[in-house]
């Protein structure tokens, strides 16, 4: 006798678990307004430029609505990234609780500017904005020489001037403080832009270096690169002199806070190990020691020199 089956069943196939799409990677958003440029760029959380983008304006010329169109054309490079938050590194006096540029001697248009207000509006991601100096000693604490360190002090050099300090863990950013670019070296020195006069700035910045060259018979628009290269006296002295100038400003950040290290940016990279070793030659001869760490002078290493785009991420990572 044949035993009797049972009737075919036909099971259906699983049906597959619906999955989740990848989490695109989070990624930090920066901004450097300085006098005729804006730069933007997208970063990793551990620093690494991803894009980038730049635009131009006249300084002295500019409007409101000038500063408008270079702000969107820079910040178009954050289309299609949508990172976590946005930091801005503005030069001239800022009121980061109002999210304003307040004062750029250098830029009128940029007086009472409503930075943070138009770049959410360009991105709709949540925008800070500090002053430039103060965030790049952020970038160097997070991403740069100044990682491990609970202080020292970031310098900007070149068009733009100022130092960023920070102290036993803290960046020092009083209301209404500026960076240094203005206090005062030399009581009979020359009128500076901020209607003082003997300001840092007058004798430490690419203007001053550019004219002392000119005087100096070194030919118009020359570069300090370009200076050290050369083996001739009045080249020597002129390098020599600006060094000095630079060290004027430091030699008093290291009397008050003694930073102990010196990360330079901008212009001084140019100069080589020369002009680093002078400027910290001038440091040591200067700042009494005893007690506190050896002034150190550090120069930036990277290609390209994004102290104050670091900075700007950093601020968004300080704030996360």
């Amino acid at each position: 006798m044949v035993p009797e089956r049972s009737p075919l069943r036909l099971v259906p196939d699983p049906v597959p678990e619906p999955t989740a799409a990848p989490r695109a990677p989070r990624t930090l958003g920066a901004v450097e307004l300085v006098p005729g440029r804006v730069r933007a760029a997208v970063l990793t959380m551990s620093g690494t430029v991803l894009d980038r983008a730049e635009a131009a304006y006249d300084a002295a010329g500019a409007t409101p609505a000038d500063i408008d169109t270079a702000l969107a054309r820079a910040a178009a490079v954050f289309a299609g990234h949508a990172p976590v938050g946005i930091g801005v590194a503005a030069a001239g006096l800022v009121d980061p609780a109002a999210g304003l540029i307040t004062e750029v001697n250098d830029v009128p248009a940029l007086h009472g500017y409503p930075v943070t207000e138009r770049l959410y509006a360009l991105t709709g991601v949540p925008v800070r904005v500090e002053h430039r100096a103060r965030l790049q000693v952020l970038g160097d604490r997070w991403f740069g020489a100044g990682r491990g360190r609970r202080t020292f002090a970031s310098v900007s050099t070149g068009e733009v001037l100022g130092v960023g300090i920070l102290y036993d863990g803290d960046v020092l950013a009083p209301p209404g403080g500026r960076s240094g670019a203005h206090m005062t070296v030399s009581a009979s020195g020359d009128p500076c832009t901020c209607g003082g006069r003997g300001c840092w700035k007058t004798v430490a910045t690419t203007r001053w270096l550019r004219a002392r060259a000119r005087a100096a018979g070194l030919g118009p628009d020359v570069s300090l690169g370009a200076l050290v290269e050369r083996d001739d006296a009045p080249a020597r002295r002129t390098v020599a002199e600006y060094a000095e100038n630079l060290a004027l400003g430091l030699v008093n950040v290291q009397q008050l806070f003694a930073p102990g290290l010196f990360v330079l940016h901008g212009e001084a990279r140019e100069g080589g190990e020369r002009f680093r070793s002078l400027i910290e030659e001038r440091l040591r001869a200067d700042v009494a020691s005893a007690g506190a760490e050896r002034p150190r002078v550090l120069v930036s290493s990277a290609t390209e020199d994004d102290g104050a785009l670091l900075g700007g991420a950093g601020l968004v990572l300080s704030h996360l």
